[in-house]
């Protein structure tokens, strides 16, 4: 069995954006304090620090449409990820001690709303213009590829941050087509022709949350050693 077909990335990106973050808000508004001490995906980060994470992307969104940029673009939404190999985030400290300075997890919430919302909109409008670029992180991607970063981003620790929240909302469907394409850049069609998982399954494993079992390995073949592809 092959991995279902997917196709280009999203015509109305921003839009993919709004709801995938926008699904977060959703996950995170309902939570008890006790809540954001809950384990996630991520070793060492609960949910509120993760939620911290995702808000300091969200600002880097909004810091990037107003960084435009004039030269050619040196990676798109898949090579982007290049530089970001498997365990290679490193802020775990630093997100904890900021999560703990909110006073209650509800002004993280609040913090978390209007910066996501701000960046969607940001999108929005930087999104007009097709040809537009934007420099992040020391690279220049175009704005399509940008936003589409933002998505698999959010999509991926969206479940990281549901592991041990039951009931949670799922991610946005379309975002995971967003990260699954990306996942598909990454691992080349001679790999990912002969995957059968599912989409969310096929990022979970491809990211290392979910270990390979024998059977996935058996179907993988010499491609299972490439995994995770990203951390």
């Amino acid at each position: 069995m092959r991995a279902p077909e997917r196709g280009a990335l999203p015509l109305q990106l921003a839009a993919t954006l709004g709801r995938t973050y926008g699904r977060v808000t959703e996950t995170v508004q309902g939570l008890s304090d006790a809540d954001f001490d809950r384990p996630t995906r991520c070793e060492g980060m609960p949910v509120g620090p993760l939620l911290v994470h995702l808000l300091y992307d969200a600002e880097r969104a909004l810091m990037a449409f107003a960084s435009p940029a004039t030269a050619v673009p040196d990676r798109d939404f898949v090579t982007y990820w290049l530089d970001s190999p498997p365990g290679t985030e490193g802020d775990d400290q630093f997100v904890r001690t900021v999560a703990s300075a909110y006073r209650k997890p509800a002004a993280l919430v609040q913090h978390w709303r209007e910066l996501s919302e701000a960046a969607v909109r940001a999108a929005t409008a930087g999104l007009v213009d097709k040809g537009r670029r934007v420099e992040t992180q020391g690279h220049v991607l175009r704005a399509t590829d940008f936003v589409a970063t933002l998505v698999l981003e959010a999509t991926v620790h969206h479940l990281d941050l549901i592991v041990e929240l039951p009931n949670a909302l799922e991610p946005d469907p379309e975002g995971l087509q967003v990260a699954a394409r990306t996942l598909d850049g990454l691992f080349g069609p001679e790999a990912w022709d002969v995957i059968g998982w599912d989409t969310t399954t096929y990022v979970l494993k491809a990211t290392g949350r979910l270990p390979l079992d024998e059977d996935d390995r058996d179907m993988l073949g010499p491609h299972a050693d490439r995994l995770p592809l990203l951390g």
